[in-house]
């Protein structure tokens, strides 16, 4: 091959690669200028004149007036007392072996606002032992029946308290604590 072949080679290279690239260009051209368009089509909205109309300011006071210390006071005092829970379980059960009966004393003061639910679970095998159902407010629960049969043992368990709202019945909440079950 002669020199000048060689050069003609490389000069349909570079106009084969510059081709190339011209198309690159304008795909990414055509590429944008769609994109553009589909967004000022579907996603652009058009702007909203607002107007203001004279003398829609806030008016004078008329009827209301400035809350004492001690009304908030009261006030921030009923939102504490209402976020407060006071869960009441003993820290041991004594179940029978042949019923799977037993004492677990469960308590809802009264001084508490939302109606629980506890859901003692076996903390190795993550199994349900008891389930209270809906405990109110003054409310206790002191002889249970186990869910699952458990054999002689010691059993280390947690006590779930599902906090529920009153009105709505939607869950506001969970506390826990370790329970002992003591089956004989």
């Amino acid at each position: 091959m002669t020199t000048e072949n060689i050069e003609q080679e490389k000069q349909e290279e570079q106009k084969k690669k510059r081709k190339k690239g011209l198309f690159i260009l304008l795909l990414l051209l055509l590429l944008a200028g769609g994109g553009f368009g589909a967004y000022h089509f579907w996603g652009h909205k058009p702007k909203e004149t607002v107007s203001v109309i004279s003398g829609d300011f806030l008016p004078e006071g008329k009827d209301a007036k400035k809350m004492s210390d001690k009304e908030l006071a009261d006030t921030a005092q009923k939102k504490a007392d209402d976020s407060q829970f006071n869960m009441m379980i003993a820290s041991t059960a004594k179940i029978d072996s042949q019923s799977q009966q037993g004492t677990l004393n469960i308590k809802n003061p009264q001084t508490n606002r939302y109606p629980i639910n506890v859901v003692i679970t076996d903390d190795k095998t993550g199994d349900v032992i008891y389930t209270s159902g809906a405990i109110e407010p003054g409310e206790e629960v002191s002889h249970v029946q186990l869910e699952k049969t458990l054999a002689k043992g010691a059993y280390q368990t947690t006590a779930r308290f599902s906090l529920y709202d009153a009105k709505t019945k939607a869950k506001k909440g969970e506390v826990a604590a370790g329970v002992n079950i003591i089956v004989n």
